[in-house]
């Protein structure tokens, strides 16, 4: 027996869910396939490894569906300052602080299971949104209109519009045929979650040395995210030390304000990959998120600009519905795409050439860029106005961004 929905949402995570939460409540049926229910919270459980830089746009999408309240409610960590700086050289960079624009946070660290659980808590009070959890694809008809998935135990799912929430290695994409730019970067991040002896921080912080940059994200408490960028064969080495030795390279090589570390938590690494959808749809198919693009995480926009999709899309699908057109039409669906691929094609562009300029020792790059960050830190209207951003507060954003319902 085939199960008859309007959209079929491909992943339950972050992105999806955030797209299924946008339409509840509404007249469309919809079903959201994950793989795997999120383990529950614990307030006294260590930090995640996996966490989020969630901008001011994404809070505020959040806080419109009625989501927020469960995320503030297991755990998130506010940050008020950011400063980006030049090797040791202290002339040469500039902090970032949320008073200079009347703003109380430029954003916040959140684990991203803590987000995924609040979205998919949410979802369990919308008749209209079934989600199914956990299950797995094995099989996905693509066709214009009316796709099926098809599920490890034996149930099908027939939807007019299928979404493809499934990460940076989209079975929906390659479904329905549509093709990416991509290449990886000669580098990993590697990712430690660590205790330190400073209590909770309200700064995040990167510093750019010639093999790659340092960053540190605060969490609550005694402890904090560092995320290590370096060559390949570096990160194999650094991953296969003990704790003890770990932690030591740590300390001679992460600077002194971050106030000491004392002990390891967790860490892991992936590689540094830049991927883009040669388009974002088809009729009856829109890609969102990772399956649209990946980008470097230097700055830790990835997720933002794929909640500013998911936000996108919801309100171009709901528009549409609304005014009778068909959910699956491609002239609707290529609104969402107009919107969104240039601005991330923007954003990867600006990363990618932040990442080139800041990852290497050449000496006129050096003076340049030294001379960029000092500038930086003089010039309060384009401190500013790159905050603002950051912050995701520039540019043209969804109703959802601007805290604006869509019903």
């Amino acid at each position: 027996m085939k199960n008859r929905y309007d959209l079929l949402i491909v992943g339950g995570g972050m992105v999806g869910a955030t797209i299924a939460a946008a339409l509840g409540n509404t007249d469309l049926r919809i079903a959201v396939v994950e793989q795997q229910y999120p383990a529950s919270f614990q307030p006294d459980s260590e930090h995640d490894l996996r966490v989020s830089a969630l901008s001011v746009a994404s809070e505020q999408i959040f806080r419109t569906l009625g989501v927020w309240d469960g995320i503030v409610a297991r755990r998130v960590c506010p940050y008020r300052r950011m400063k980006v700086w030049e090797n040791d050289d202290k002339r040469a960079s500039t902090e970032f602080v949320s008073d200079d624009i009347g703003a109380d946070h430029l954003g916040y660290i959140v684990e991203n299971r803590v987000i995924q659980l609040a979205l998919l808590e949410q979802l369990a009070r919308f008749d209209n949104v079934d989600l199914i959890c956990p299950a797995e694809t094995v099989d996905i008809d693509y066709s214009p209109g009316c796709s099926l998935l098809r599920l490890t135990d034996g149930r099908e799912l027939l939807g007019k519009l299928i979404i493809a929430a499934d990460g940076g290695g989209s079975r929906v994409r390659m479904a329905a045929g549509i093709g990416v730019h991509s290449w990886d970067y000669d580098q990993h991040a590697l990712v430690a979650s660590v205790a330190t002896a400073l209590p909770q921080q309200d700064i995040t912080w990167q510093q750019f040395t010639p093999d790659g940059p340092l960053a540190f994200l605060p969490l609550s408490g005694h402890r904090g995210s560092l995320v290590w960028y370096n060559h390949p064969s570096q990160v194999r080495r650094l991953l296969n030390l003990d704790s003890t030795a770990f932690v030591d390279e740590l300390t001679q090589t992460f600077p002194e304000c971050l106030g000491g570390i004392e002990n390891l938590i967790e860490r892991g690494a992936f590689p540094l990959r830049r991927q883009h959808a040669q388009q974002y749809v088809k009729e009856g198919v829109a890609l969102a998120g990772d399956a649209a693009h990946m980008i470097n995480p230097l700055a830790g926009q990835g997720v933002n600009i794929g909640l500013l999709d998911a936000a996108t899309l919801a309100e171009v699908i709901l528009q549409g519905h609304y005014a009778g057109v068909e959910i699956s039409d491609l002239s609707l669906l290529q609104q969402y795409e107009q919107q969104r691929r240039s601005h991330n094609l923007m954003m990867m562009q600006l990363m990618d050439g932040f990442y080139r300029v800041f990852s290497n020792n050449l000496l006129p790059l050096k003076i340049l860029r030294n001379l960029g960050l000092g500038a930086a830190e003089r010039i309060s209207p384009a401190k500013n106005r790159v905050m603002r951003f950051a912050m995701g507060l520039e540019g043209k954003l969804p109703a959802l961004a601007r805290g604006e319902p869509l019903r």
